[in-house]
């Protein structure tokens, strides 16, 4: 079967590879897309996702498709599902596992990260991962449930209520999809901060964004109960902090450098009382993130910018293809 192989530090190559063969607990899926994100372009530089890469390794941790085999043990799929999967295996041993906490596993092992992922024909994934999705989610919408489940499990570390005013800084798929999120979630008035005239128009007008801002040259109001940050940039992450009003949640959602630091005032989180929240992966949130799908409260394909074969997913990990928001690999023919 084709595969697209990490060989090393900014190096993939088309391979031939055997179908994997599948363990009692496994589920063998035909991948149909697969997502490119943040994460992937990280992982081909040689930097940690949620688990380092070790090459060779078939990246790939957004996928849908269709059950092609099951294990003798598996009874929650059968051949010929549509399914998503969620990337994120924990040992259900340690520590964070036993305490609630399995976003923090300390053995963490990871679809397309630490075992080969979509970017091929095949993958296996243990069975307990694998999601049925219902007929009207398409397999291309299908590919985005984990960057979605990832955005429910920080939202679900919030605490919103109507009244609210949220402010989300970053006009990138993520950023985007918080738009959408706290709408569902019922926060009365989003407003949207980016650097992209363009985006910042479309979410207003197909979104509902109540106020928008090019941080390029507009200065954001110290006016926002709940603040998310979906960039990763000091800047970005310090522009968080001063738009808060008292009592204010800060979701620092952006994934910054492992070396990054931002500063901020002190005595302004201790006045205002602030929560500033961290968000790590995406502990069972895949089905919120199916039933967000499946009741239209999102709409992920209007947000999908590029469509790409497994020959040209260098190119956009490597930055040749311009104005990438966000990009899904057509797998199967």
């Amino acid at each position: 079967m084709k595969a697209l192989v990490l060989t090393g530090t900014k190096q993939m190559e088309i391979q031939d590879l055997a179908k994997p063969e599948v363990k009692a607990n496994e589920v063998l899926v035909n991948t149909a897309y697969a997502g490119i994100c943040g994460t992937d372009r990280a992982l081909y530089a040689g930097l940690p996702g949620s688990a380092d890469a070790v090459p060779p390794i078939v990246l790939g941790h957004e996928n849908s498709g269709i059950v092609a085999a099951i294990g003798s043990n598996v009874t929650n799929v059968k051949v010929g599902d549509r399914v998503t999967v969620d990337p994120n295996i924990y040992c259900g041993q340690c520590e964070y596992c036993r305490t609630d906490r399995p976003e923090l596993c300390d053995n963490l092992s990871a679809v397309g990260v630490t075992r080969d992922g979509g970017l091929e024909e095949s993958f296996t994934a243990p069975s307990s991962v694998v999601y049925p999705i219902p007929d009207s989610v398409s397999l291309k919408a299908a590919a985005t449930t984990e960057p979605i489940s990832c955005a429910v499990h920080g939202v679900k570390l919030l605490d919103l209520t109507p009244y609210q005013k949220a402010l989300v800084i970053g006009d990138g798929f993520m950023g985007q999809l918080f738009v959408q999120l706290l709408q569902a979630y019922g926060v009365h008035q989003v407003d949207f901060a980016g650097i992209n005239d363009k985006k910042l128009a479309f979410n207003k007008e197909k979104f509902g964004v109540t106020n928008t801002f090019n941080t390029k040259h507009d200065s954001l109001p110290a006016d926002y109960d709940v603040v998310i940050e979906a960039v990763g940039l000091p800047q970005t992450q310090e522009q968080a902090v001063e738009a808060t009003k008292k009592g204010a949640q800060v979701l620092m959602f952006g994934v910054g450098k492992p070396n990054q630091t931002f500063s901020m005032n002190t005595y302004e989180v201790y006045q205002k009382q602030l929560k500033i929240q961290g968000a790590f992966i995406n502990p069972y949130a895949f089905e919120d993130a199916i039933a967000l799908l499946a009741s239209g409260q999102l709409d992920v394909e209007s947000l999908i910018s590029h469509e790409v074969s497994l020959e040209q997913v260098e190119d956009v990990l490597n930055g040749k293809v311009a104005g990438v928001s966000k990009a899904v690999v057509k797998v199967a023919d």
